[in-house]
């Protein structure tokens, strides 16, 4: 067996191998916020006044299934159920994607997450979750109406060139390709729209979209 300082290579090599897989244990598409909108279970502003680990079951080898809960108070549900929510869950370290949040209940929080089969709500670093003061006002009326009117759309990603929509009803999300960022121009001022014709397209501005519009209308 190869020794490298004092280390054996087969030995080295599982270390490795066990480092990737935590690394990728959790991996995400990013998602424009429209998509996430489009995509979540529930869509809320809140605070995070309390947290505290939780075992919500045994998986199938008889182990805990810790998780951490987080206690919210509500400030507005844009989507989801009727009921108010109190209380999320998620997993207990960023390694399965447990997302962390301040629980002192200074800070406001956009939340969208998943509803689980016991309706408990469930979020991820997949999720889209960011501070309330960083969004754009855009993305603050994108949440009341307007990612909604364009959840029958279909936002792609251009990770690479050449790219190109290959429907009418797909908007081209360039953020990466232009701004080398993931929340650029489009993530944090453009919409999604369905318009008349059926077609999709990128809509920017204050008021409320017309029927028909140009693909970049200034506010």
């Amino acid at each position: 067996m190869t020794k490298l300082g004092g280390v054996s290579v087969s030995v080295l090599v599982l270390l490795l191998w066990r480092v990737e897989v935590v690394v990728e244990a959790c991996s995400c598409s990013p998602a424009h916020p429209q998509q996430a909108y489009c995509t979540a279970d529930v869509v809320l502003r809140a605070k995070v006044v309390g947290q505290k680990q939780v075992v919500t079951g045994n998986d199938n080898y008889g182990n805990p299934i810790k998780r951490i809960q987080y206690d919210i108070k509500q400030i507005k549900m844009f989507k989801g159920p009727k009921q108010e929510i109190d209380v999320i869950f998620t997993g207990d370290s960023s390694a399965v994607c447990g997302v962390n949040l301040e629980s002192t209940g200074q800070k406001e929080y956009l939340i969208t997450g998943k509803l689980e089969a016991d309706g408990t709500t469930h979020v991820t670093l997949c999720d889209f979750i960011e501070p309330w003061q960083s969004l754009s006002i855009t993305q603050k009326k994108g949440l009341e109406s307007r990612y909604e009117m364009g959840c029958q759309c279909r936002i792609t990603r251009c990770a690479s060139v050449p790219c190109a929509v290959s429907h009418t009803m797909e908007c081209l999300w360039t953020d990466w390709i232009m701004e080398s960022v993931v929340h650029g121009p489009q993530a944090l001022h453009y919409t999604c729209i369905q318009r008349s014709d059926d077609s999709c397209a990128w809509y920017r501005g204050a008021a409320a979209p017309k029927k028909d519009f140009m693909d970049i209308e200034d506010p």
